[in-house]
């Protein structure tokens, strides 16, 4: 199984903006020195307690500080933007990075990040699937023509043409059932989020129903399933527990308020008011049990090769600061044990 880490680029509890990126990239060298594989970083917009606004900007400056790891997005939000611009900036970043760049993308969930750059939300399926047919299409073809809803251009020859042959790999991130089939069908990776639908042990069936997808559709081998999940270590099991139980119910109650807001809201999948109310329903032991794997090197341990088993795992990205309230010191130190401890008994 592969491992990356997830950033979000938050803002520490105590600090302002610029605080976010000095803490945030100072994890990344962390981690390039630790020897982790991967660094993935997510999208947000009009939010006041992260900053990660522009993951391909971030991902430059990370490629210039690095040599190592890969660079991913994960994901990027595909109808907010343009993917003639993309095409060039993930292109760009390809170079600049010597071809380390990965590209997650996800049509977005929630409903104000669209309504903030005037796309309409009940659009952001249709304009994903032709957003990726011309992003792809760009990068594969020297020149081309493409004549959509959304979408049009004419007799373009988009520069520079990725390091990576044919493209940098593209994972679609999924975050509801109805997504896996779709998917798998498509031939990509998929990233899954389950956070707010899923338990851990609920995405077997969605997985299979991926792999199925994509056999029936005739594509080699049998896809790849990333996990992101919160992951928190410390050796003391007391301090595993109780370190990071303010920071995780924080998120709890943070997204299940968010999720209840758009229950009403037209163009979503699944009953997001049903989802509010389990997700604000959950103490935080039910969390530990059902949605992140927190504990001493070697639970942590038996608790990731367990969900590698019984979902078939390919990767896992997993996420030191679920609910943004994490100390600085103890997001290092959970990191150092994470690489020095549990990734050799994993890895073999």
């Amino acid at each position: 199984m592969e491992f990356g880490l997830f950033l979000e680029f938050p803002r520490p509890p105590e600090g302002d903006h610029h605080d976010a990126f000095t803490q945030s990239f100072r994890l990344v060298q962390e981690a390039e020195d630790l020897g982790v594989a991967s660094v993935w970083l997510a999208e947000y917009h009009f939010n006041m307690e992260r900053v990660l606004a522009s993951p391909v900007t971030i991902a430059t400056a990370i490629a210039a500080k690095t040599s190592v790891m890969r660079i991913g997005t994960a994901v990027y939000c595909l109808p907010l933007g343009h993917p003639i611009r993309v095409a060039e900036e993930m292109a760009t970043l390809d170079h600049i990075s010597d071809g380390r760049a990965e590209l997650g993308v996800g049509r977005g969930t929630f409903p104000n990040v669209h309504e903030g750059f005037n796309v309409s939300f009940e659009e952001s399926r249709s304009r994903f699937d032709e957003f990726l047919e011309v992003l792809v299409t760009a990068w594969t073809q020297e020149t081309f023509s493409f004549h959509g809803e959304h979408y049009s251009c004419e007799e373009l020859t988009v520069t520079p043409r990725p390091y990576q042959q044919p493209h940098p790999p593209i994972t679609i991130g999924v975050t509801s059932a109805e997504s896996f089939p779709i998917v798998g069908a498509l031939g990509h990776p998929l990233i899954v989020n389950p956070s707010r639908v899923f338990t851990l042990d609920e995405l077997a069936g969605p997985i299979a129903a991926y792999r199925k997808a994509w056999r029936d559709a005739g594509h080699p081998g049998a896809g790849k399933v990333g996990l992101r999940v919160p992951v928190y270590v410390n050796e003391d099991a007391e301090r595993a527990y109780r370190e990071p139980m303010e920071s995780a119910m924080h998120s709890v109650t943070r997204l299940g308020e968010r999720v209840g807001s758009y229950a009403d809201r037209t163009g979503t999948t699944g009953d997001w008011g049903e989802q509010s109310r389990r997700i604000l329903g959950m103490e935080y032991d039910d969390w530990l049990r059902d949605k992140v794997v927190y504990g001493t090197p070697a639970g942590v341990a038996e608790r990731l090769a367990g969900l590698e088993e019984t979902l078939g795992l390919d990767q896992c990205i997993y996420e030191i600061n679920f609910g943004n309230l994490m100390p600085d010191e103890l997001q290092t130190a959970s990191l150092r044990l994470f690489n020095k401890q549990v990734l050799p008994e994993l890895l073999g």
